[in-house]
């Protein structure tokens, strides 16, 4: 515990930080989508099951674990990070309750920074998957019968979103305690 306080109030702020949000921007517009400043998505770590409220910590898979919920830049690496609710909580409830969700509600995330995209004014926006809930700053790809637009809308989404699975991959690949109780 001490290392993982020492961790903590030590390393958390200087590792997980937003950055240059313009460099973040250019990299997601050359990926395909403009004026993106992350992608979203949340990640279950397995842990021993707690005396206290077990069940709340068993995910839809089955183990117990909480939810890293993490958002990252065009190059995976970690800008905002929310650990530790129980493995049954869904993605979305996680956010809604996370402090990127208030700061990004009110705009105080990132820079008032817009583009006009045919007609509409488009603000930084963070990419999330079908889970995350639709806002004016959260895209998520489109459901159900999709034209020739709404396809590619999709494939470029999907393709800069996947930067946040990579690092979660990367995560867990090295330190591999995070894939075992």
């Amino acid at each position: 515990m001490q290392v993982a306080h020492a961790i903590v109030d030590l390393l958390l702020s200087k590792v997980v930080t937003l950055g240059d949000v313009q460099v973040i921007i250019d990299g997601f517009s050359a990926m395909g989508f403009p004026n993106c400043g992350g992608a979203i998505d949340g990640t279950h770590i397995p842990i021993l099951g707690p005396d206290h409220q077990g069940s709340q910590y068993i995910n839809r898979k089955g183990y117990f674990s909480m939810v890293l919920q993490a958002l990252v830049d065009h190059k995976g690496r970690f800008t905002n990070i929310n650990v530790g609710w129980p493995g049954k909580v869904h993605d979305a409830r996680v956010f809604k309750n996370s402090g990127l969700f208030r700061r990004l509600q009110e705009g105080v995330y990132f820079p008032d920074r817009k583009i006009t995209v045919g007609d509409v004014e488009m603000p930084i926006v963070i990419l999330g998957d079908p889970a995350y809930p639709l806002m004016p700053w959260l895209m998520k790809p489109y459901m159900g019968a999709l034209d020739t637009e709404k396809e590619l809308f999709n494939y470029r989404l999907s393709k800069c979103r996947m930067v946040v699975e990579c690092a979660f991959g990367r995560l867990k690949g090295r330190w591999r305690s995070l894939l075992t109780r």
